[in-house]
């Protein structure tokens, strides 16, 4: 069956093609109001869709968001595998449907443009999450779109920058732990960048250590991918080969879940021979057995306020608040961690 046209619709209607343009446009300067019902009428009736992309040609609006996740670790399915990931697109999307606008899921290699999809597909601004090299954010400079960053600590003020502040809750977790009584601490984490958010929780990790006039062991720091895979590798080498650790922080919750399971196999019960704090409260952490302590961040809300300003810079709102906006974290007290004898 035919699809119908709006040469069609115009038609039936007995009025020009760009009389029904005027009326899908709500344009009463152009087309009266009884003659927008009339065409509203005839549109349902013959099922017609208006066709997108020629509609954006002529706005020069796409109503489409490019949605930029780094694939910065050796997995490449990052997307997939990581909740936080998911729950952060949630928050986003939901917000962005509120207004009408759409999203363009894209992971990003090391070393790989975003430019010409972002040109192709005409983009009406973008959100990123992550740290990239600084010739990327120059690239978006010169497309010239509303860019909106989350977790990135690039000191660029033409960005409107969404985060937490990792340092602090690097501190807050590894401090918790101390207050239960543990000296010995490991810590389990993706790899180490400059300025990247996990760079700042280590160095929260850090200072929580030396603040307690404890010795820092670079040993104890088992570095490389923010996955359950890694986890599971860490957990399993401090059974064996660590046994004075008996709390362990780990910089993302998926990868604490790969801790204690490997914890576990290795005749370690958590939290009574070793505890393990997570990071960002995914929604799993509470599902998980044992209940995951965690410090809090509040994904969905993140990804909800990135894709609120995004939207606000791109109808030219006038912008009320900071270049740089921080949320609050907060410690979740579950079953993964207990005093130590």
């Amino acid at each position: 069956m035919k699809k119908p046209t709006i040469k069609d619709v115009a038609k039936v209607a007995g009025v020009s093609a760009a009389a029904v343009s005027y009326a899908l446009n709500g344009r009463t300067d152009k087309v009266s109001n009884e003659t927008i019902e009339r065409i509203k009428g005839i549109i349902e009736t013959l099922n017609y869709k208006p066709d997108f992309s020629a509609r954006s040609l002529v706005k020069n609006q796409s109503k489409l968001i490019g949605i930029v996740i780094p694939q910065t670790e050796s997995h490449k399915q990052l997307i997939l595998e990581n909740p936080f990931y998911s729950e952060m697109i949630s928050g986003i999307e939901g917000k962005l449907r509120e207004y009408g606008y759409h999203l363009l899921l894209s992971g990003v290699n090391q070393g790989e443009s975003y430019l010409d999809l972002s040109i192709q597909r005409n983009l009406d601004g973008a959100i990123m999450m992550g740290i990239y090299p600084e010739q990327f954010y120059d690239g978006f400079k010169k497309i010239n779109i509303p860019i909106v960053l989350i977790d990135s600590y690039i000191n660029d003020n033409y960005f409107k920058r969404i985060g937490i502040d990792d340092e602090y809750g690097g501190y807050l977790a590894t401090k918790y732990l101390i207050d239960k009584g543990h000296s010995n601490i490991g810590l389990v984490t993706g790899a180490i960048r400059k300025d990247g958010v996990v760079e700042k929780r280590f160095l929260g990790y850090k200072r929580a250590i030396r603040e307690a006039n404890f010795f820092y062991n670079p040993d104890y720091v088992f570095e490389e991918s923010m996955s359950y895979e890694h986890g599971m590798a860490a957990g399993q080498l401090i059974a064996k080969k660590f046994p004075e650790i008996t709390a362990v922080f780990a910089t993302g919750d998926m990868v604490a879940f790969g801790a204690i399971r490997s914890l576990v196999d290795q005749g370690k019960k958590v939290p009574e021979d070793i505890s393990v704090i997570g990071f960002d409260d995914i929604t799993m952490s509470k599902m998980f057995i044992p209940p995951l302590t965690t410090i809090r961040q509040n994904i969905t809300e993140k990804g909800a306020i990135a894709a609120e300003h995004l939207i606000n810079m791109i109808q030219g709102g006038v912008e009320q608040e900071a270049n740089e906006i921080m949320l609050p974290l907060t410690i979740v007290e579950r079953a993964t961690v207990k005093v130590k004898e």
